[in-house]
């Protein structure tokens, strides 16, 4: 008498065939799958949530004026009315902290999302209609990636007399997009021939309907990933720059700004309170944007083992 092994095993979804469980689900769910399971991923987005929150609370958590300056409490201590204690201009560090944040990640944000708007319109054209059209827009990238990023962003900077929030996002993002371009140009060549792309328009779908149907959706992993690699890059340029002196003016707080009131070396050696914080909190957003953009990657490669 022989053994039905087959009828003896359990035929729960989690003993399935990898492939019988994924094959009913759109690629977002896929992706959203492989993305849970990168728990480094998925912890550094509680994380970066929770420091969103917290600067978006500071109201709530500090009555203290940013930009207030006290003569006679001129880097104090930290005492209970200034937990961080204060810069040399008397301003409260903690307050500085919360609402520098706020500033550091609406820089960083916005920069990227303007970079993306770029980048996007200028790939889809070029790698859509080639021809001149691509050649134009390719070599303007092409001239734009041969000039240093910083030392550019340095000489505009220094050029104008006085650099608003607004204007330090439009030079991040008018000096940012040709790496963006040339990798959606890219993806959009690959896809160019696809068979989708030509029954689209051979049943006379318009370009418009073909670029936001078809080649976009089809993009979409490319450019989340290389929207969070950005914006955690921005973060680290505004914090530079405004180190050095070429971010975001005084006295509007930022993380930079906080860092680069703290290079005198007695506040370096006998008030940590002052620069450490702010530090930190670069480093852990940005560590925890990276992260997450890693995971986004693995998610929406096709290839990925992560299952």
């Amino acid at each position: 008498m022989h053994t039905n092994l087959e009828s003896s095993l359990p035929t729960g979804p989690e003993n399935a065939p990898v492939d019988q469980q994924y094959q009913h689900k759109t690629p977002f769910q896929l992706a959203y799958q492989r993305f849970l399971k990168n728990k480094l991923a998925v912890i550094s987005v509680f994380v970066l949530l929770a420091i969103v929150i917290v600067c978006i609370s500071a109201p709530l958590l500090t009555s203290q004026d940013p930009i207030e300056t006290d003569v006679f409490n001129i880097e104090k201590s930290p005492t209970d009315e200034h937990i961080l204690g204060t810069n040399g201009q008397g301003q409260d560090n903690f307050a500085r902290l919360l609402y520098g944040g706020r500033i550091s990640l609406i820089v960083g944000f916005s920069a990227m999302f303007f970079t993306l708007v770029i980048g996007v319109l200028l790939g889809s054209i070029a790698g859509y209609y080639g021809g001149k059209v691509d050649s134009i827009i390719m070599r303007g990238a092409d001239i734009m990636l041969m000039l240093p990023f910083l030392v550019l962003v340095l000489t505009i900077m220094a050029v104008i007399d006085k650099v608003t929030i607004g204007l330090f996002v439009t030079i991040i993002a008018l000096t940012s997009w040709p790496n963006l371009t040339r990798i959606i140009r890219a993806t959009y060549l690959s896809l160019r021939e696809q068979e989708f792309v030509l029954g689209a328009r051979a049943i006379g779908a318009s370009d418009v309907r073909i670029i936001f149907k078809h080649f976009i959706p089809n993009a979409i992993g490319p450019i989340i990933v290389n929207a969070t690699l950005m914006m955690a890059t921005y973060i680290i340029v505004e914090s530079g720059l405004s180190f050095i002196g070429f971010g975001i003016p005084q006295p509007t707080p930022t993380w930079g700004n906080m860092i680069s009131e703290a290079q005198n070396i007695r506040i370096l050696r006998d008030h940590p309170e002052a620069w450490i914080p702010p530090g930190l909190a670069i480093l852990i957003t940005v560590l925890s944007i990276n992260f997450i953009g890693d995971g986004l990657r693995d998610a929406f490669n096709p290839k990925s083992n992560r299952r």
